[in-house]
């Protein structure tokens, strides 16, 4: 082998271990020690075609809403000898899913605060009606039955053309303000090819904040007037946080109000952001706490690092779940739960909003499943998905 090509190759290895082990060294004092909880089946008798969402009506009813990547919606009492579901809506015809390009289908559901007196709940699907086109509508419960949804309404308030069919987010969520929050992806391939993260004049690559309580003129919603880029030249008035990736999952803390965000990485780095009004997350000038490519930044005032991040060698797609808020399980209370589909390593961040800083990463016991997606029923237990149909639940060990 020419000696060039020897050298080059090991400064590109010794290049590769200190990136690795610096950043381990650095959190060697984080607590990563188990926590005596494990994850079990929940509802055993029930399976589910690639479960995406798992969420409550908020209506006092405790009922829990199971929505397929394929486009149906299923109803489940909840109760662990639930032996069938019902299906609330059946919109698969207008939603396109393939194997091959699973980042499409149905992607993410939110239900109206108001719910129980407006019946109003809103999905984000990937739609027939046009190439890799992401659509979020406004959908209504049936007037006849609250197991089942109207399947003649359908008001579109947003569609987003994607370049590419990954990348899409997808998560959909009311805030404390009683706004919806929306999860978009950079658009997809990757290195970002048409710079969509640092771009304020589109949707793609940012996190959206809309009313859907109100319109302005030629939209069916409006744009809140304290979003951070309204009336700024060359920016879309929607945008609440910018410089993501492909963000996969967004929650609430139910006690805190504070917007978790994980953002699956590209080449090295996973990550979790607290989203805030304004924020640039840096992709793809950063890559969670690194720089990025021959274009990439050193660490900048503007550009905000993840509170959280894990290298390759530990896992290589995060899904974000929920700061725990039941009661089920007293050790989780008050940590971030979350997972990566790869390695299906499952943890409890506990991060202190005070110093700013993480405090402990504790491991939850659990079979290494692909975890697709999480959610919460309205008592604030989480639930996990997978792949393979089922879902699960944590219980102390």
């Amino acid at each position: 082998m020419p000696t060039a090509v020897c050298r080059t190759l090991l400064a590109s290895l010794l290049f590769a271990l200190v990136a690795v082990s610096a950043p381990l060294a650095a959190q060697e004092t984080i607590k990563d020690t188990p926590l005596p909880v494990k994850a079990v089946r929940a509802f055993p008798e029930l399976t589910f075609r690639r479960p995406i969402v798992v969420t409550h009506a908020g209506d006092g009813t405790n009922r829990v809403f199971v929505a397929e990547q394929q486009g149906v919606i299923r109803v489940v009492k909840n109760d662990e000898a639930a032996e069938e579901s019902t299906v609330f809506l059946d919109m698969e015809k207008k939603v396109v899913y393939i194997d091959k390009e699973n980042e499409e289908g149905f992607l993410g559901m939110a239900f109206h605060p108001q719910y129980k007196s407006n019946g109003q709940f809103f999905v984000y699907y990937t739609t027939t009606t046009a190439p890799h086109t992401s659509v979020i509508s406004r959908f209504r419960v049936s007037k006849d039955d609250p197991n089942k949804a109207d399947p003649t309404y359908e008001e579109e308030l947003l569609r987003i053309p994607q370049p590419f069919w990954n990348h899409n987010g997808g998560t959909i969520v009311f805030g404390p303000d009683g706004y919806l929050y929306i999860a978009l992806g950079d658009g997809g391939s990757a290195n970002d090819p048409m710079a969509n993260g640092q771009n304020l004049n589109t949707l793609l690559g940012k996190v959206l904040r809309i009313d859907v309580d109100h319109q302005d003129a030629g939209k069916k919603y409006k744009v809140p007037a304290d979003n951070p880029f309204v009336g700024k030249k060359d920016a879309q008035p929607e945008i609440w946080a910018y410089g993501l990736r492909n963000p996969w999952r967004m929650s609430f803390d139910q006690k805190t109000g504070t917007l978790w965000l994980a953002d699956v990485g590209q080449d090295l780095w996973e990550e979790i952001d607290l989203i805030t009004k304004g924020g640039n997350y840096g992709w793809k000038l950063r890559e969670a706490k690194h720089k990025f490519g021959p274009g990439g930044s050193e660490p900048r005032k503007d550009l905000i690092d993840p509170i959280w991040e894990y290298h390759h060698t530990i896992g290589k797609s995060i899904t974000g779940g929920h700061v725990y808020r039941g009661k089920a399980v007293p050790a989780l209370v008050g940590k971030y739960v979350y997972a990566d589909y790869v390695s299906g390593k499952l943890w409890a961040l506990d991060y202190n909003a005070e110093s700013k800083k993480v405090v402990a990463n504790y491991s939850l016991t659990g079979n290494n499943l692909p975890v697709m997606s999480f959610g919460e029923d309205e008592m604030g237990e989480i639930y996990f998905t997978t792949q393979f149909g089922m879902l699960y639940k944590f219980i102390p060990e």
